[in-house]
């Protein structure tokens, strides 16, 4: 039997704030958390893009020394929002441990800070450097870093999902916390995604000629998605975290419901590994809407993933407007905080929460004249009260990998 799936608690770490309010705050007034990018010892001289969706801000971390080891930069955001979910969301420690509690939670790569470390010592030709590379480097920059390190925090013994699909890391570990949950093999699901700030990251995607290089000395104009100047991606830094509880158990504890999952699609385009993919990323759509068992006319917004790219956006409204035609509100949300990478998902799907319960839009930051090839779906250009009850967050990936997540606004029952 299928159970229902509540969003019962969540935290996030971004470039444009911390709490609810700040987050909002940014959007509401058009404030931008991309900076200049910092100097890097090894690579600033060949990166093209100066730009970065940067967390600037002091997080107080009180972790006791012996989670504190196994942890690089990307395991602290991600142990810190989980941190925050679990206190906010009130569950006690018999049930956090007790193996009806799960984890889906990831990152792009680990830590590529730690990660750099053990690479220059490989390389450096000396058997003391060698020696010097710590018994737990290695749990600090592996890929699965995030999950098992907030299983080791809080002694969670439920199932471990670590998902490492670029873009759609976050979502995609909603969306299979959702799964866990809706069909009975956990009752609640921490999920989220991190990233850490590392110039290795922007290195990747200057590289393939993907990220922004038209505003380096103004930074905070770019990313600049469907927008006719737009020149490409920004990487970001942040982390996100949603605790999903099956319905019935959170209304018997009176547990605060802040939205209800009701869809999720997963797919990969079957080909190219870097271009998007109309037909694939169309079949994504239609698959979410087919799993939350609604009609395409009901639902009220879009959050795009649009980073700025020039034929990634092009498809995504292509494939928004094949689905939906011009009716649903889009905004794209790494306009104001450029693409936080694995995280992605997992922020977007936050701050959609928040706009269902408040009722209203803000628009794709820097979007001043729209491509006319992007035209044809319905760009939210200010501010504005809007009834929404029910909203998609799109994710798509290097790979080939697209998700759709769909959540709806809760309306006490």
């Amino acid at each position: 039997m299928e159970r229902r799936v509540v969003i019962t608690a969540c935290s996030a770490i971004t470039p444009i704030g911390r709490t609810k309010a700040e987050i909002l705050d940014s959007l509401m007034n058009g404030i931008s958390g991309v900076k200049v990018l910092r100097e890097d010892d090894v690579l600033s001289p060949y990166i093209h893009s100066k730009v970065f969706g940067t967390v600037d801000y002091p997080i107080t971390y009180d972790f006791k020394r012996q989670y504190r080891k196994t942890m690089g930069p990307v395991a602290y955001y991600a142990c810190q929002v989980a941190k925050e979910v679990l206190e906010s969301a009130g569950l006690d420690e018999a049930f956090v441990t007790g193996g009806r509690l799960g984890v889906a939670f990831g990152s792009t790569h680990g830590s590529p800070t730690v990660q750099r470390g053990i690479y220059k010592t490989f390389f450096s030709g000396s058997q003391a450097g060698y020696s010097s590379i710590g018994a737990v480097d290695y749990l600090k920059s592996m890929v699965h870093t995030t999950a098992v390190n907030i299983t080791k925090m809080f002694g969670i013994t439920g199932r471990v999902i670590s998902s490492s699909t670029a873009c759609t890391t976050g979502s995609q570990s909603i969306g299979y916390g959702y799964e866990m949950v809706k069909y009975g093999m956990q009752d609640a699901m921490i999920c989220g995604g991190a990233d850490e700030y590392d110039t290795t990251t922007v290195a990747v995607f200057d590289n393939l000629l993907a990220c922004s290089t038209a505003f380096n000395d103004t930074p905070h104009l770019t990313p600049r998605p469907f927008d006719v100047k737009r020149d490409g991606l920004v990487v970001g830094e942040g982390a996100g975290a949603v605790l999903l509880e099956e319905y019935e158990q959170a209304r018997k504890r009176g547990a605060s419901i802040l939205a209800e999952v009701i869809g999720f699609s997963c797919n990969n385009n079957g080909g190219d590994l870097i271009l998007p993919n109309l037909g694939g990323i169309t079949e994504t759509i239609r698959l979410g809407l087919k799993d939350a068992k609604i009609p395409a006319d009901d639902m009220d917004f879009i959050s795009a993933h649009a980073t700025g790219t020039k034929m990634g956006d092009v498809i995504e409204a292509q494939a928004i407007h094949n689905i939906y035609g011009g009716r649903p509100a889009v905004t794209a949300f790494k306009s104001y905080m450029g693409h936080t990478m694995g995280s992605c998902g997992a922020i977007e799907t936050i701050i959609v929460a928040h706009l269902l319960a408040g009722g209203f839009v803000v628009p794709t930051l820097n979007l001043e004249e729209v491509d006319e090839r992007c035209a044809m779906i319905n760009h939210v250009m200010a501010r504005r009260e809007c009834p929404l009850r029910i909203a998609a967050i799109q994710n798509f990936a290097f790979g080939g990998v697209n998700t759709s997540l769909i959540i709806k606004k809760w309306e006490g029952r």
